[in-house]
């Protein structure tokens, strides 16, 4: 079945990626510059240098899905993160705000229960 869902880890690769890249140049990417395994069941992002096309790799039971999309007119905007790190984790509503172009510039997140304090 193919989904995406809040339980899963996104990372988005910093630098820019040729969209021609099919899955195994793709999880090459992740193996080498990301030093993580693409078979792990995390999605990896990637976007174009033009900032109008995101590739989402995934590993589900028994092959990779890639999900595709590019946009007509407009840019997909990019996360503050830290320049030194080829990657940055992303969360579900994250990815979400960026695929739809909902800026994250001026986002403010309410404090919520986090069970793992407990631990």
């Amino acid at each position: 079945m193919f989904s995406l869902t809040s339980s899963l880890s996104y990372y988005l690769y910093r630098g820019h990626t040729d969209m021609r890249r099919s899955f195994d140049a793709l999880s090459g990417m992740v193996h080498q510059e990301l030093r993580r395994n693409p078979m792990s069941g995390e999605v990896f992002i990637f976007i174009s240098r033009q900032r109008n096309a995101v590739k989402l790799l995934h590993w589900e039971h028994g092959g990779f899905v890639l999900y595709y999309k590019r946009l007509e007119r407009g840019t997909f905007e990019m996360p503050q993160f830290d320049p030194e790190d080829k990657s940055c984790r992303l969360k579900w509503s994250e990815l979400m705000m960026m695929i739809e172009g909902i800026s994250m510039a001026n986002i403010k997140h309410r404090k919520r229960f986090n069970d793992a304090a407990f631990c």
